[in-house]
């Protein structure tokens, strides 16, 4: 057994153009709730808290090329979130089915992915054979 032991996912970092709109999606349309960032910090971050992990968004001058990369957030009902975005002008994109899995993408107002997914039944090697690259 290795001496590293990672356990869980800490954080994700975003990079974000307005801070205003970007606390505002966060926070109002997330849900998550703000935390003040470190004091030493002498930069414009914002952080978030998600229980046992955190979300910063980082204030650059320009948007991080559109690309693959991305975070997830887990729900408890997949269709809800579809609708609650939806209800709020939030587009949805659906993706490539995961067996078990119920998800779908969303982007924050500068273009960063974010997935949003429920596992119907927990993720394991069991479930996906053959599938390692």
């Amino acid at each position: 057994m290795s001496d590293l032991q990672v356990t869980q996912l800490d954080h994700v970092s975003v990079i974000i153009t307005d801070v205003q709109r970007s606390r505002r999606f966060y926070r109002d349309v997330l849900g998550l709730k703000e935390i003040p960032k470190p004091r030493t910090f002498d930069f414009v971050v914002l952080w978030f808290d998600l229980g046992n992990m955190h979300v910063h968004l980082l204030l650059k001058d320009k948007p991080d090329l559109i690309s693959p990369r991305h975070f997830a957030l887990r729900v408890k009902d997949a269709a809800k979130a579809r609708a609650y975005f939806q209800e709020r002008g939030v587009p949805t994109a659906e993706t490539t089915p995961i067996d078990e899995a119920d998800r779908f993408f969303i982007s924050d107002p500068d273009g960063n992915r974010i997935e949003i997914i429920q596992w119907l039944q927990p993720y394991g090697p069991h479930a996906q054979a053959d599938s390692l690259a």
